[in-house]
């Protein structure tokens, strides 16, 4: 950040600027304080397929959710229910409960083991969270195969 913002592009400050990067990551490495969960830097390259997907989601929801707000009627028809997840980590599971936050319309209330408890405003969008598309695409992103037992 400090190299975009300063405009100073020389060798040596370049190189020093490298240098601490790899030292501190070094050191880092050396603490054990780098782990899968605080810094998951293996999600980097799948989360560039699996974030355009639920942005694409998060839109159509919230175009659902408008539709819902201006209607005369206010078809609503609120739920909670449980859900099951495949992913094989609490990390998966939080992104997986993240994602069903972050789409209009859905809210994860608790994660217990395997299960997302989830309040839904209509039975489309509970219909949708259990069809279980967006599991499927945490658990791709995830990199782990999705477990065949989902009932």
């Amino acid at each position: 950040m400090w190299l975009l913002l300063s405009g100073h592009y020389n060798g040596l400050l370049l190189s020093l600027g490298l240098a601490s990067c790899v030292l501190v990551t070094w050191i880092a490495h050396r603490m054990d304080v780098v782990d899968r969960e605080g810094y998951p830097i293996h999600l980097t390259w799948r989360a560039l397929t699996y974030w355009p997907w639920l942005l694409v989601e998060i839109v159509k929801t919230n175009i659902d959710v408008a539709l819902m707000i201006v209607a005369r009627d206010m078809p609503i028809s609120p739920r909670m229910f449980r859900t099951k997840t495949s992913q094989a980590d609490d990390l998966g599971r939080v992104i997986y409960a993240n994602s069903i936050t972050l789409t209009p319309g859905t809210v994860s209330c608790d994660v217990t083991g395997d299960t997302i408890l989830v309040h839904a405003i209509t039975k489309a969008m509970a219909d949708d969270v259990e069809a279980g598309e967006m599991d499927r695409r945490v658990t791709q992103m995830e990199g782990v195969k999705q477990l065949e037992d989902k009932s």
